[in-house]
């Protein structure tokens, strides 16, 4: 059974931190979707994660190519990704499922602190996921790095 990790951004960006978790994930050995509401933000990443550093290149793709089933990590807006993920990481509000959580390895979702909408939409998802029973971290980095601050 999995657990859904949730990330409060305050201090670095979606892309800084997206591009953290997945050299993680990938390291764990794990496929990734990269769940988004829109399209216009995920092919945005998708050229910040071209971009990087050679040394930490992560090879992904935008869902709706020929070799989809093929990514390590897919950048997608459906809920069933077409590469087999163990993990999804949940951007900008993007939903979850707490039949996922349990049949994934890991569900992170990263929402940005300085937005009290995005703040609100997560505290409604933490709610929802451990009253279903899903085992649940919050991590955040206002202190200038990584903490866990609460475990459910």
């Amino acid at each position: 059974m999995g657990a859904v990790y949730f990330y409060h951004l305050t201090l670095n960006p979606l892309d800084r931190s997206l591009t953290m978790l997945l050299g993680k994930a990938r390291a764990a050995g794990w496929r990734v979707a990269v769940r988004g509401t829109d399209t216009n933000r995920l092919a945005w990443l998708d050229e910040k994660l071209w971009l990087g550093p050679d040394d930490g290149f992560l090879p992904h793709g935008l869902a709706g190519g020929p070799h989809d089933a093929d990514q390590p990590i897919l950048m997608t807006t459906e809920m069933q990704a077409a590469n087999d993920p163990a993990c999804v990481m949940a951007i900008d509000g993007a939903p979850v499922d707490p039949s996922e959580v349990s049949a994934l390895q890991r569900v992170c979702i990263l929402f940005d602190g300085n937005d009290p909408q995005s703040v609100q939409h997560a505290r409604g998802q933490w709610k929802s996921l451990t009253d279903a029973g899903c085992s649940a971290q919050y991590w955040s980095e206002e202190s200038g790095r990584w903490e866990k601050k609460a475990e459910k």
